[in-house]
């Protein structure tokens, strides 16, 4: 995350309202097959934000950052609290401007910034929301990414045509799991695959 104090700039192709046209994919979770072939991506889950014929933006909700915490974050960007209430993990969320965080959350907290993802769940990026969930006032439920997945227009479909994602519907319970080793095998079963049978053909590819 940046050390702007007021706010972190979203991604361009993730402002305004997230797209809802019929065929589109924001608001789902993307599920990385074996056939994938981008080790950056291997097993992840993303959620989408936004995507539209313009391109796509989605943030990968089960790869732990390894480098800092929440509380180390916060001193980073010299956000005094008392004591921290509500520690929320920080995620790769994808290759994309790592230096910028996003927070994935429940619509129980809002900002004029926050762009609804759909009626649940919303994304917000200023470092305000940061203060408020470390002070116990966030949202219920949330997680923080740094970085983002980027694709241009046509990009994402073509990907997924060649059988590099499956998609399916995101539920709160899977999207704010802290358990991040088992996500991408909860989502896989989600659509009704055994995880096992695609360990299984990506050995015999």
């Amino acid at each position: 995350m940046e050390s702007d104090k007021d706010s972190v700039d979203m991604p361009d192709d993730a402002a305004g309202k997230a797209a809802d046209d019929d065929g589109y994919l924001t608001g789902q979770l993307l599920i990385a097959m074996p056939t994938m072939g981008d080790p950056r991506f291997e097993r992840t889950v993303i959620y989408m934000c936004a995507h539209s014929a313009d391109g796509a933006m989605g943030l990968v909700v089960n790869r732990k950052a390894s480098e800092i915490d929440f509380p180390g974050l916060l001193k980073q960007l010299e956000i005094e609290t008392g004591s921290i209430k509500n520690p929320i993990p920080i995620l790769v969320g994808g290759p994309v401007e790592t230096g910028r965080g996003f927070v994935l959350h429940s619509l129980d907290y809002r900002q004029d910034s926050t762009l609804e993802v759909t009626s649940e769940v919303g994304l917000t990026a200023t470092v305000d929301i940061l203060r408020s969930i470390a002070e116990g006032e966030g949202p219920a439920h949330s997680l923080l990414t740094l970085g983002y997945a980027g694709w241009s227009a046509g990009q994402l479909d073509n990907e997924i045509q060649a059988n590099g994602w499956l998609n399916v519907t995101a539920d709160a319970g899977l999207l704010f799991d802290e358990d991040l080793s088992e996500k991408w095998d909860r989502a896989v079963r989600k659509v009704g695959i055994d995880p096992s049978f695609l360990s299984v053909e990506a050995g015999h590819a």
